[in-house]
């Protein structure tokens, strides 16, 4: 895996209390539309994309690339969370490299509010831990999105800075590795 450094892609797949984290595959791909296409999932996104654009672009195997997982809810899809290089062009960075590794995560609107994005990007967050302990994780929320921020919060994150982008304020946090007392 390239984009995030030395890691072997894709991992098996992670099982938490309720979820499976894994990779895309064909079936997926239904969903994979349904969350792009969702006027309420592109609220804070920058807007649902049109379900025929969607319906011929989209691969037969959506977001097969290291970094994404689905999260998998009893066999059917309820969202993604991924991981990946923030770009260096845009605001909002703690590494001199401006390298860091940026969670993101989306979920259909039935999966909201039942403590699967938490369970979700714990999971991702820990296995992050895991294969590179050494390295902070950032995440770029709009600062309108209040369930995102106190997501963020309950995943240890903490805010760095705030900046305008993409025409409405930004809020922007890091978590850093745990390091052992001793």
């Amino acid at each position: 895996m390239t984009e995030l450094g030395p890691v072997t892609w894709p991992p098996a797949p992670m099982r938490t209390e309720r979820l499976v984290l894994r990779q895309s595959e064909a079936r997926d791909r239904a969903a994979f539309i349904e969350l792009f296409a969702s006027p309420v999932v592109g609220t804070y996104l920058g807007g649902p994309r049109p379900r025929d654009e969607l319906e011929r672009a989209v691969p037969e195997v959506p977001g097969r690339r290291p970094g994404v997982f689905v999260i998998d809810l009893d066999g059917a899809m309820i969202g993604t969370v991924s991981l990946d290089r923030r770009d260096a062009e845009r605001p909002g960075h703690v590494r001199p490299d401006a390298a860091e590794a940026e969670i993101g995560y989306m979920l259909l609107p039935e999966a909201w509010g039942l403590g699967y994005a938490t369970e979700a990007c714990a999971a991702a967050l820990d296995w992050f831990a895991d294969v590179l302990p050494e390295e902070p994780v950032v995440l770029c929320t709009q600062a309108a999105n209040t369930c995102s921020m106190r997501l963020a919060a309950k995943l240890g994150f903490t805010e760095v800075e705030r900046f305008e982008e993409y025409g409405a304020e930004q809020w922007f946090g890091v978590r850093y590795p745990v390091t052992p007392s001793g």
